[in-house]
């Protein structure tokens, strides 16, 4: 890796740790550039201005991410009862990288920055429907292979999933806990036995 990539590579990957915690919106240039240690002009060569960076942090560092961790490992061909509760189990209780205190990356730029700002909306949206369409899918395998009942509509599914993803999230943070976690899973757990 050039040392110019290099460069553009650790100022996302730093600049993202300290999106996670502080939020966007109330991250300045300023704190950027004291956290990644690269002088204003530097920034400036690799990004345009802050919300240049913030687009590719979504589409070169959480859409790689969010593949591995939420869409990987729909596509195991196993039963979807059990792939999309172990999927959930994993990423709740035991992702090192996503604190409870802290919620979800791509939730909290959803909430802060969808409403306001149209390619930061295009790019959230682009990693949410493909989580839809990898649950949609692993819906549709299940039902062919007799794992889920024939009238299981899979995008109704994907959508009850996943917005109580969202929703489990925000309630992670406001509690500070992963008690809340567990009465989530517990209940998605019941939902999907009764999927078969």
């Amino acid at each position: 890796m050039k040392k110019a990539e290099a460069t553009r590579l650790s100022i996302l990957q730093k600049s993202f740790e300290l999106i996670y915690v502080k939020g966007y919106q109330t991250t300045s240039i300023d704190d950027i550039l004291a956290t990644t240690q690269v002088t204003k002009g530097a920034f400036y060569y690799h990004f345009k201005n802050k919300d240049e960076m913030g687009l590719a942090i979504i589409n070169e560092l959480l859409k790689p991410a969010f593949a591995a961790t939420f869409m990987r490992p729909l596509q195991s061909g196993g039963n979807p009862v059990k792939v999309l509760y172990d999927m959930m189990y994993e990423i709740l209780m035991k992702d090192k990288f996503m604190k409870v205190e802290y919620g979800c990356p791509a939730a909290n730029l959803t909430l802060e920055m969808a409403p306001w700002h149209k390619d930061f909306t295009i790019a959230l949206n682009n990693l949410s429907e493909e989580w839809k369409k990898s649950i949609i899918q692993c819906i549709k395998n299940g039902k062919k292979n007799g794992d889920i009942r024939a009238d299981v509509k899979p995008e109704q599914v994907a959508v009850f999933i996943m917005s109580g993803y969202w929703g489990i999230r925000n309630m992670g943070k406001l509690e500070n806990s992963k008690s809340v976690y567990l009465i989530y899973l517990k209940q998605l757990k019941d939902y999907l036995t009764s999927l078969r």
